[in-house]
């Protein structure tokens, strides 16, 4: 109890270095297509965790932005390792700050883009890893943190590496925000992001319509299927976010294109509507239709955070928290780890609102008890025997 208390009084007492160091972040805009300010930011990372950490080493990539691995190591290694996933992309295009800056508001509130979702999140790692060394607290066990630069892109970069450090530890905890009034996420629906080719034949429109087979029309039969394919009860979503085609209004559409999000909470629904769209038959004579698959992440299912939401309730109840689970449409890299049957608690971030909206924001009275919680977790929580 004594170390818990001394943590709780650090925590307390760096709160402006902390909000210090998430400003610091958030003005260093880091859109997940800018490679060179992504680039920066990981360079700046390591600079901060180098000094208070074992190891502090960028991960090279070759067609995005780079990656950072950091690990503290157990004096004397009691219990299993643990990983900690944070990301550092945004979806904020540059120039954001000039309409958006970082700035605190009389309500407890810290705006700012990408200060929720989730740079926030890597300002109170830095802090805990601090007060770890400043108060000489042996975690007892090895910790890796991975601060990565394209989940807001569906980590095809980065998703080895999380994968691979997975299936090395006990647990995992994603820094991701948490839903309204703190709520983690136990379960978040798994996503299929498919494309729908489709073939027509061109024509004058004008001169001689009756030749041409319009990819157009085509598609438009093809959405209403599609659009038909969700069902609300089981909590599978399909939706046809995205139609291009044509070339010009006096010729038949030679080709049409239809970018599909899918979702559900079961990674055998998200199959079996995988399965249905690339069996999508043409409905006009003459035209033809080819389905992709673009990216993918499965499921976060309770069977992987059931029991680590368990512990981490007990160990949350001893700090006088209350911890709610909830779900949500959403994915995040826990979906990989979890999708590996690795026990994943997700939505540990700062409590706040506006993710990827102007009003972006969080709690800053809540960011010493949830890096209080964060640290007591990082500490002491353990699934299994």
């Amino acid at each position: 109890m004594e170390r818990s208390e001394a943590l709780h009084r650090y925590f307390s007492n760096a709160k402006p270095a902390m909000l210090k160091s998430i400003r610091t972040l958030v003005e260093m805009e880091s859109p997940s297509t800018d490679i060179d300010r992504l680039d920066r930011c990981a360079d700046h990372l390591r600079s901060v965790f180098a000094p208070v950490v074992d190891q502090a080493e960028i991960i090279p990539v070759r067609d995005g932005g780079n990656h950072l691995r950091c690990e503290l190591k157990a004096k004397r290694e009691i219990l299993p390792p643990i990983l900690v996933l944070t990301h550092f992309d945004t979806v904020w295009p540059v120039g954001t700050l000039e309409h958006m800056p970082f700035r605190e508001a009389p309500d407890g509130r810290a705006y700012g883009p990408g200060i929720f979702d989730m740079k926030s999140s890597l300002a109170m790692m830095e802090h805990i890893v601090r007060a770890f060394r400043e108060l000489d607290i042996d975690p007892g066990r090895n910790v890796v943190l991975l601060a990565t630069a394209d989940e807001e892109i569906g980590s095809a970069t980065s998703r080895q590496s999380i994968e691979d450090e997975a299936r090395q530890v006990n647990c995992v905890l994603v820094l991701e925000a948490p839903l309204p009034g703190g709520v983690l996420k136990t379960a978040r629906k798994g996503s299929r992001h498919m494309d729908v080719h489709i073939k027509g034949i061109p024509a004058h429109a004008g001169i001689e319509i009756e030749k041409g087979v319009s990819a157009i029309e085509e598609a438009a039969h093809q959405i209403l299927a599609i659009q038909a394919m969700t069902d609300l009860e089981t909590g599978l979503t399909v939706n046809a976010g995205v139609h291009q085609g044509g070339t010009r209004s006096n010729v038949v559409a030679p080709h049409a294109h239809i970018q599909i999000d899918v979702r559900a909470w079961r990674d055998a629904d998200l199959r079996d509507a995988e399965g249905q769209l690339r069996n999508l038959r043409p409905r006009l004579q003459g035209t033809s239709i080819d389905v992709v698959s673009a990216r993918s992440r499965p499921p976060l299912e309770e069977t992987a955070t059931k029991d680590v939401f368990a512990k981490a309730q007990t160990i949350a109840s001893g700090l006088d928290m209350e911890l709610v689970a909830g779900r949500t449409g959403g994915g995040s890299d826990g979906n990989l780890t979890g999708a590996l049957g690795v026990p994943t608690l997700d939505g540990l971030g700062v409590p706040g609102a506006g993710a990827h909206a102007d009003h972006e924001h969080i709690e800053t009275d809540q960011l010493v008890s949830r890096t209080w919680l964060l640290s007591e977790l990082i500490l002491g929580l353990v699934v299994g025997d």
